[in-house]
């Protein structure tokens, strides 16, 4: 039993380390769809899908949101990642995707254990989009809890992987 129990806490979000999570893409333009009528749409920027774990508050947005806003990530004076979204002033699309979280590494089915609740992920995945907005920059979202179709056109392609808590 107590085996069970240390293998149980050794899965969870606060051993592991595991923060809010953020799949980047550099977009000439992206836009959601929720029952085939489009929710929003950006031109250049980012498509940011965005995770929520458990142990996540106010300092794991605050840490995503200054990261992504200087992330030099554009072309600029002939360099390849050299300009940031406030640099441009890009535009950012938001989309809630918990699944970011899944854990496969047991069994045939993803454990969504390290997922915050739906209420505490929907306030923090909201605050980021605030924070986001609070650079001055333009911030378009999906629709939280809702089935999506996200459609981009990637520009590069460049996709990276952020974590809150560094775990990557």
């Amino acid at each position: 039993m107590i085996a069970s129990v240390l293998i149980q806490e050794a899965l969870t979000t606060r051993a592991w380390g595991l923060g809010m999570r953020a799949v980047v893409q550099r977009v000439k333009e992206a836009w959601v769809r929720v029952d085939r009528e489009e929710v929003a749409r950006i031109g250049m920027g980012l498509l940011i899908l965005v995770a929520v774990a458990a142990e996540d508050g106010p300092d794991d947005v605050a840490y995503l949101s200054k990261k992504l806003a200087h992330l030099r990530v554009f072309a600029g004076d002939g360099r390849l990642m050299h300009l940031s979204l406030l640099d441009l002033q890009a535009e950012v699309l938001l989309v809630s995707q918990f699944t970011l979280l899944g854990d496969c590494r047991k069994g045939r089915r993803p454990s969504f254990d390290a997922a915050a609740s739906p209420e505490t992920a929907e306030q923090l995945y909201e605050d980021l989009g605030r924070a986001l907005a609070a650079y001055g920059l333009r911030v378009a979202t999906g629709r939280f809890r809702q089935m999506m179709e996200v459609g981009l056109i990637n520009d590069g392609p460049v996709t990276l992987l952020l974590d809150s808590r560094k775990v990557f």
